[in-house]
Order: structure tokens, then sequence, then C-alpha cells
């Protein structure tokens, strides 16, 4: 049976996971809210204003007192400063599964942020919600993603074919997802 605990904070080595603040506005726009090349593997909009931030903060922060919604601000523990964000943007109770979705400014990718993050979370699913089953996705053309996916220890569903339609053209969305016998076993 999944329980519902809502958005709690989780310590890794390098991040502290915890629920949005308004003092984040300014990091959250500059390190990928106002990024056009984040936000469109993220699908989100691109915000132009720490004004617009501030409203995406006012919708993040005002669902916290709801026990089934689970987002994070990814901190960088040595600095502080909010350089992404994760969540479990889809939970299904009645399935018992959840699906992760995360972003990372640019200036920290490629640094093993996402992965200690995302590894972060399915932990807390599995251990905190009793969740069954963990998915994520990404589009066919993000490699930097897709990566993460994989280090995370995910088995590859399937591919809906077409399902971005992105700068003129057609992109496929890549389907991945754990079972918890297979996070146990990996532990």
């Amino acid at each position: 049976m999944l329980t519902h605990i809502g958005t709690q904070t989780i310590e890794t080595e390098r991040l502290i996971l915890r629920r949005f603040e308004y003092s984040d506005c300014e990091a959250v726009f500059r390190n990928w809210a106002s990024d056009e090349k984040v936000q469109i593997m993220y699908s989100e909009p691109v915000y132009r204003t720490e004004e617009e931030v501030n409203g995406l903060l006012d919708k993040y922060i005002g669902n916290y007192e709801r026990e089934d919604y689970y987002r994070w601000a990814v901190i960088d523990r040595e600095s502080g400063e909010c350089i992404g964000q994760i969540a479990y943007f889809l939970v299904d109770s009645k399935n018992h599964f959840a699906e992760i979705e995360y972003c990372i400014g640019v200036e920290f990718q490629c640094r093993g942020y996402a992965t200690e993050a995302t590894k972060a979370v399915i932990a807390f699913g599995f251990e905190k919600m009793n969740l069954h089953k963990v998915q994520i996705c990404t589009k066919t053309i993000n490699a930097p993603s897709k990566r993460v996916i994989e280090k995370c220890g995910f088995t590859f569903e399937g591919t809906l074919r077409d399902y971005f339609f992105m700068d003129g053209s057609y992109v496929g969305r890549h389907y991945f997802s754990i079972l918890r016998d297979e996070y146990e076993d990996r532990r």
C-alpha cells in the first residue's frame, strides 16, 4: 500500500533535496528556468523574469500542504545554491507507482548531480512511500539524460514514437522503469 508522506528533506553526499523556498527564486531563474536549452529538454516554458519564476514557486510551495506532492529543490551542499529540481510529478496511488522528472542547470550538468539526486528519490520512493514501481522517461535526443537513467538501474520499456514536436520535427520518448524487487536486489 502506497504511503503518502509529502516532500521531505533528503541528504546525499553532495546534495540536499528540500522543499523550494522563495529565496531560491534568483538561482532558479539564473540556473535553469530562463535557459531555453534546459527547458526544451525538460518540456517546460522558458521563464523570462524572476517575477514569472516567483509565480512558479507560488505553485510549488502552495502544493507542499498536500501529502501526495513530491517536488524537491536540488541544493549543492558546497555552495548552498539551488542547481535544479527533481520530482515525482505523476503519482498513481491506486497502482503504486510514480514517475520522476528532473532538470539540472547547464553549468552543473555532467557532474553526476542528476544521478545522485535520482538515486536518492528512487530510494525515498521505495523505502518511505512503499512504491511498487518507479518510472522515468526522456526524449530520444537527450543522450545525457539517458546515461543518468541507465546509471540509476532502470530497465528500458519502450519508445513512444514521434511524441514531441520540436523545432519543426518529431522526437520520440523513451520510457524506463525499476520495480521494487529489482531495487532491493541491487542494494
